[in-house]
């Protein structure tokens, strides 16, 4: 086995053997991503001083016969939305183009804790505002099993990362899907924490109330391993969570397990192929001994379009800072500028600088939240939002996990939905609803079509990870 294709447990167990150096490791990713990232574009900065010098620091305590972290040594990845002390962040905008970290995220400050190698920072959709990482400011990404396709979004840089095997893991960011969608496009494993599970310091705001940092890897049991060691209660994060415990322990046999397919979920325009490939998942599932019951969630058919009202309009709030002022693009560095007043300042700045879905956003949330417009909308979309939670809530008394398809088709062809919003944002149609009811959920890889991966996404109560960890591993 070449050791760009090793898991983090293989990698560690052969590690400790001292079958190879950690720099050796790090150098092996290195040369696969100068070999071969020119067509896949999965990286946006390469920090390979940082990497082996890191390297070079767990050879030495391999050597002193001291006892590393599990993580310890292990190349990974992170999207460039989230900071890295000292290395640039652009969350794939020009207006971020050149800014750098003033310091590190929680979950990069807990993987450095622990020993992990950062080779670098992974293409996204700006500001992860996209399903295809077609809309980043700099290049696309395409997905490695089609160079043709994308690779899903807006987390397609560490999806194609980890699929190429440029990284032995990497961290993604999930709002409406941006971790599982890809995931599903590159066939790799790809984990959205509950809420609050993982703490959000040093990402950059996207939507506040469905932003989440999870891990995507090539198994289920490194997606575990990550998330045990990313997660937990951060005091610079108000909304993470510490007091449930994030790992209870499971309490009934999988011949007990009660599984839930929700009706709503297998829909018309739905890839027949994809729909085959889902349904055979399932049958193997109760094939091995797990009841798998029909359920509803009535209110699924809303959820879309409740979350093109939140999310844009937390988009607007959040990216209100970006003002061509503070740091970032600004026009008032171009003597060309035509700006005579602060108003031309921002209007310039933010008009250059943000992307075309960017302004897209910007303006619909800002719409949405304007005077006369607020509870016909937002108020409207925020009550719609609570009954999708309780229709989770309501299913979750019956069954322990619930199983649906992660897309309606396989990865689509680079340029055949980003002239069309509406049927862009149709892609997250089995994604969002997770996001809203602050869910946790997996997407799995389980079949292909014409060497497309298709993902089977696994959705479980609140901080109930490891039960989704546990059905996971058996599929």
């Amino acid at each position: 086995m070449e050791l760009t294709e090793l898991t983090i447990t293989q990698a560690h167990e052969r590690l400790i053997k001292k079958e190879f150096s950690a720099t050796e490791l790090t150098k092996a990713f290195l040369g696969q991503i100068e070999k071969k990232d020119k067509d896949i574009s999965a990286f946006l900065t390469i920090t390979k001083e940082i990497a082996l010098s890191k390297a070079k620091e767990i050879d030495e305590a391999i050597s002193e016969k001291r006892q590393i972290p599990f993580l310890a040594g292990i190349p990974m990845a992170a999207k460039d939305n989230m900071l890295v002390e000292g290395v640039r962040c652009t969350a794939a905008s020009k207006i971020l183009g050149n800014y750098i970290s003033p310091y590190d995220a929680t979950v990069i400050k807990k993987l450095k804790e622990e020993g992990a190698i950062i080779l670098g920072k992974t293409n996204l959709d700006e500001f992860a505002m996209g399903s295809s990482t077609e809309n980043s400011a700099f290049f696309v990404t395409k997905n490695p099993h089609d160079l043709n396709r994308v690779p899903g979004g807006s987390s397609g840089g560490s999806t194609a990362a980890v699929a190429a095997d440029f990284c032995i893991y990497a961290l993604g960011s999930d709002t409406g899907g941006s971790i599982r969608q890809p995931a599903s496009f590159c066939g790799v494993v790809g984990l959205k924490p509950t809420y609050g599970a993982v703490s959000r310091y040093g990402l950059m705001a996207m939507a506040s109330s469905l932003d989440q940092i999870g891990p995507i890897t090539k198994t289920v049991e490194d997606a575990e391993i990550v998330f045990k060691a990313i997660s937990g209660k951060d005091p610079l994060d108000s909304t993470s969570i510490g007091s449930q415990p994030v790992n209870r322990s499971v309490t009934k046999s999988f011949n007990d397990l009660v599984v839930g397919v929700p009706k709503e979920y297998f829909i018309k325009g739905m890839d027949p192929e994809v729909e085959k490939v889902i349904r055979d998942s399932i049958k193997e599932i109760e094939e091995a001994g797990i009841k798998i019951e029909e359920i509803s969630l009535p209110h699924t058919k809303y959820a879309l379009a409740c979350y093109y009202i939140i999310m844009p309009s937390e988009v607007s709030a959040n990216l209100a800072r970006y003002d061509g002022i503070k740091y970032g693009y600004s026009k008032m560095e171009n003597p060309e500028s035509k700006a005579h007043s602060l108003l031309d300042v921002y209007l310039e700045s933010r008009g250059e600088g943000f992307g075309k879905e960017a302004r897209r956003r910007i303006m619909l949330g800002t719409y949405t939240l304007s005077a006369g417009y607020y509870e016909a909308y937002y108020l409207r979309a925020q009550k719609v939002r609570t009954l999708i939670k309780e229709d989770f809530e309501k299913a979750f008394r019956k069954v322990e996990l619930i199983l649906t398809p992660v897309s309606p088709t396989p990865a689509f062809k680079i340029g055949e939905k980003i002239e069309d919003p509406l049927t862009m944002y149709l892609s997250d149609i089995f994604t969002i609803a997770v996001n809203l009811a602050g869910l946790p959920a997996i997407s799995i890889p389980v079949g292909k079509i014409n060497n497309l991966p298709v993902g089977l996404q696994i959705i479980g109560r609140p901080f109930e990870e490891n039960r989704i960890f546990e059905l996971g591993k058996i599929l």
